[in-house]
């Protein structure tokens, strides 16, 4: 099906979101919820505070996602699938968190009756039938809160708690620059709806034992390069193998590195039998984002992610390479 193109720009959010609304009310198939590739806690607590308020009104929704281990204490039995193989007949498709088609995973495209596109990256190129790209906000769950609002949904410490764990990942539990007076009235606002705020944090932190072993061994690859302005790490099968690691993509790993005295950037590598993933982190206006869309990923300027069909070391090279550019433009280098 061909898909349309919103080019109106982000002026009319909220007048966006009672369309989105209105039209979520007023569908009578199955909706099917997707996001991107590699969740993170706000793709998952978006797609699940989205799901259970449709679910609140009546709506018959299914949620396609490979939830990370970390995550899945979030989730009741039964209430995802891991893929669709193909869309129920008349199924609406929403699509959070990712921009339609670069990233998504869960379900196939093709046979939408209807596409919906809710995110808050900036480089999405807002392609679906009915479209909210809303940058400013520092999480898609921000936006799915306020469209839950528009809707005649009862707030539950179930709804807000997914919501909540959206906006907590992607500030960095407030730390990062995307922290604002919105985002922390919106999060005062979702505990006062029931969230048990000290379990969620503590819990949001758990790893497997695993994860302690692999820590090592991969702080053991930290470089510096271009002139300590960068740091790097991987991780690689034969690691993982070794201490048993599970695949679990938290984004620890480029979250401590990026705290390097004097860097700008920070890359961690996770290396697999044919293609290489990077999470970039970067600070000061070097852009994550233009270093990832470069590569054919996306995301913020300040995080952002890439899928490269290249091994370790030559992703290595092309990932440094469009990252001295980005240092440059800056007049880093």
């Amino acid at each position: 099906m061909t898909h349309k193109v919103d080019n109106t720009g982000e002026a009319n959010y909220t007048e966006k979101l009672k369309k989105i609304a209105q039209t979520l009310l007023d569908w009578q198939g199955p909706i099917v919820i997707i996001s991107h590739l590699d969740p993170d806690g706000d793709a998952l607590g978006s797609c699940l505070a989205f799901k259970r308020a449709l679910d609140s009104l009546g709506k018959t929704t299914i949620f396609a996602m490979g939830v990370p281990g970390y995550l899945k204490f979030l989730l009741k039995d039964n209430e995802h699938v891991s893929s669709l193989e193909s869309l129920p007949e008349g199924a609406m498709l929403a699509v959070l968190d990712v921009d339609l088609g670069r990233r998504t995973v869960g379900a196939p495209l093709e046979g939408a009756a209807f596409t919906l596109n809710i995110d808050h990256h900036g480089s999405n190129p807002r392609i679906g039938d009915l479209v909210c790209v809303e940058p400013g906000k520092a999480a898609t769950a921000q936006i799915v809160k306020d469209l839950i609002e528009l809707m005649p949904v009862s707030w539950t410490a179930d709804i807000a708690t997914p919501c909540l764990t959206g906006i907590l990942t992607d500030t960095g539990n407030f730390k990062y620059t995307n922290t604002n007076a919105s985002v922390l009235k919106d999060a005062a606002e979702l505990i006062e709806h029931g969230v048990d705020y000290g379990f969620l944090t503590d819990r949001l932190q758990w790893r497997e034992p695993s994860y302690f072993q692999m820590l090592g061994k991969v702080m053991a690859t930290v470089e510096f390069p271009l002139d300590g302005l960068v740091a790097t790490a991987y991780v690689t099968p034969e690691m993982e193998a070794e201490v048993g690691s599970s695949d679990d993509d938290s984004n620890d790993y480029v979250g401590l590195i990026r705290y390097a005295e004097g860097t700008k950037v920070a890359i961690f590598f996770k290396s697999r039998e044919d293609h290489t993933k990077i999470s970039v982190r970067t600070r000061d206006g070097v852009s994550a984002q233009a270093i990832c869309h470069a590569l054919g990923g996306g995301g913020h300027v300040a995080a952002a992610g890439a899928k490269l069909d290249l091994l370790l070391e030559d992703a290595k090279k092309a990932v440094l390479e469009e990252t001295k550019k980005e240092l440059s433009r800056h007049k880093l280098l």
